[in-house]
């Protein structure tokens, strides 16, 4: 009876610690798309000036970066174009 006993408490023990494990998805390799977002995101977070995200943003997302904003003597640029969603340009 004893020995019975202990292969079953033995067994228990090895269930429940089978079922406290859990697989970690984290370990699994990310996809490029996923590596991308991840970037973005961090890009985001740094509390960069606009220029300074938008060329990392440009880098990143493997695009021309596009002078949006101002020239030099102070006037809008009126030649490169940006396209507001959901508003008329």
């Amino acid at each position: 009876m004893n020995r019975s006993l202990a292969v079953l408490l033995l067994l228990v023990t090895a269930v429940l610690a089978g079922c406290a494990t859990h697989t970690a998805p984290q370990l699994r390799p990310y996809t490029a798309q996923e590596t991308r977002q991840l970037a973005l995101e961090a890009l985001s977070r740094r509390g960069l000036s606009f220029d300074d995200y938008q060329q990392q943003r440009a880098a990143l997302t493997r695009q021309s970066p596009k002078p949006i904003g101002f020239d030099r003597q102070g006037e809008m640029n009126a030649e490169r174009s940006a396209k507001l969603l959901g508003r008329p340009s």
